[in-house]
C-alpha cells in the first residue's frame, strides 16, 4: 500500500481511512465483537488511519477502539472529533464550541480510548456564537499540554480555516465530501492547499447510497437515521436513483462496485484528499478497500463528472445546514 503524508504532520496514512460511526449503532445496530474483527482486519490490510468521535454511541465507539487497539498502538493514527453536547434528552444544545467543552471532551476521550496523547483532535463543528480564535486557543492549550499531538477542524468555512491559521497550526478538514455532494470545491479544498492541510472526505458514499445499498425508500430500515435524510426521503430519491443507475452502468464497464467506483474517483481528487469510509462489516471493508487499486482515466473521470456535476443530487446533504460550513 502506498502511504500519503498526512497534511504537515509527520504521520504517514493509508489513502483511506476508516470511519468507525456505524460500529456504535448509526445506521441500525450494530456487533462488536464483528466490529473489532472489522478494525483488527483493516490493521492487518495496511489501513492505519482511523476516524472516531467522542459522540458515537456516547462513548462507545472510543471504548470499542480501545480494545482493539491493545498491541497495536503505535500502528494507528487516531483522529477523533469533538462531537456535539448533549442533554439529558439526547438532543444536541448546537454548542460544542467553547474552550472549557473541548477541554473536557479530550480528557473524557483519552480515557475511553486508553491512550496518553490524541494524535489528532478535531473540533466537530464551528459554532457562530463563539469565535473561532477562542475555540482554537482553547485546543491549542491541550497541545501545549501534551495531551493533543495536533488539531484540526469539521465542516469549517475557507474563512473560519484562515482565521483559525492565525491562531494555531490547523493540520487537516473533515467534510462531507463525494460524487452527491461536492460543496468542498466551493473554497473549502483550495482553503486547505494553501496551508498543506489534509482533507479527510466523510461520508463519501453517500451515507451508503452511492454503494447501491437502497434502491427504493422502502429498502431501509425503519430503525435506520437515514429514513430521515432529505436525499433519502420520497420526492428525492427517486431522482438520485436515477444517477445512481448511471453510475452503477460505468462500475459494471470497470468491473468494479458503485462504491469502489466512488472511492476511486476522490482518490484521483489529490494525494490530500482521504476518504474515510464508515465499516461495520469485514466484507464491506475489503470491497471498499480494492478501490484503492482502480485507476480511472481522464474519459472516466469526464463521465462521472457528467453523472453528478456539482448540485446533481436532489435534496440538501444534511437537514442541518445551517450547522456546516461555517
Amino acid at each position: 500500500m502506498e502511504y500519503r503524508k498526512f497534511g504537515p504532520t509527520e504521520f504517514k496514512v493509508s489513502p483511506m481511512g476508516l470511519g468507525c460511526m456505524s460500529m456504535s449503532g448509526a445506521y441500525g445496530p450494530a456487533d462488536d465483537t464483528e466490529s473489532i474483527a472489522t478494525l483488527h482486519r483493516a490493521f492487518d490490510l495496511g489501513i492505519n488511519f482511523l476516524d472516531t468521535s467522542a459522540s458515537y454511541g456516547n462513548g462507545h465507539n472510543h471504548e470499542l477502539i480501545a480494545r482493539a487497539l491493545k498491541g497495536r498502538r503505535e500502528r494507528i493514527v487516531i483522529h477523533s472529533k469533538s462531537g456535539t453536547p448533549r442533554t439529558p434528552d439526547a438532543s444536541g444544545d448546537r454548542g460544542g464550541s467553547a474552550s472549557t467543552y473541548l477541554t473536557k471532551t479530550c480528557e473524557e476521550s483519552l480515557k475511553r480510548l486508553g491512550v496518553d496523547v490524541l494524535d489528532i483532535f478535531c473540533m466537530s463543528r464551528v459554532d457562530p456564537k463563539v469565535p473561532i480564535e477562542e475555540s482554537v486557543g482553547g485546543m491549542a492549550r491541550l497541545v501545549e499540554q501534551g495531551k493533543v499531538r495536533y488539531i484540526a477542524l469539521s465542516e469549517a468555512s475557507a474563512t473560519s480555516i484562515r482565521r483559525a491559521q492565525k491562531v494555531h497550526p490547523i493540520v487537516s478538514l473533515q467534510m462531507e465530501y463525494s460524487l452527491w455532494s461536492r460543496d468542498p470545491e466551493g473554497g473549502n479544498i483550495q482553503a486547505c492547499r494553501e496551508f498543506g492541510m489534509g482533507f479527510m472526505a466523510y461520508s463519501p458514499l453517500g451515507r451508503g447510497f452511492l454503494a447501491g445499498m437502497f434502491h427504493d425508500a422502502k429498502d431501509i430500515p425503519d430503525s435506520d437515521n437515514r429514513r430521515n435524510h432529505p436525499r433519502f426521503r420520497p420526492g428525492n430519491i427517486e431522482h438520485n436513483l436515477k444517477l445512481l443507475g448511471q453510475m452503477e452502468e460505468l462500475a459494471k464497464e470497470k468491473s468494479a462496485t458503485p462504491a469502489q467506483l466512488a472511492l476511486a474517483w476522490l482518490m484521483a481528487q489529490g494525494n490530500d484528499i482521504i476518504p474515510i469510509p464508515s465499516n461495520k462489516s469485514r466484507r464491506h471493508l475489503e470491497e471498499n478497500l480494492k478501490a484503492t487499486e482502480i485507476k480511472l482515466a481522464k474519459d472516466d473521470l469526464a463521465r462521472l463528472d457528467a453523472i453528478m456535476p456539482p448540485g446533481a443530487a436532489a435534496g440538501p446533504r444534511t437537514k442541518d445546514m445551517d450547522r456546516v460550513n461555517i
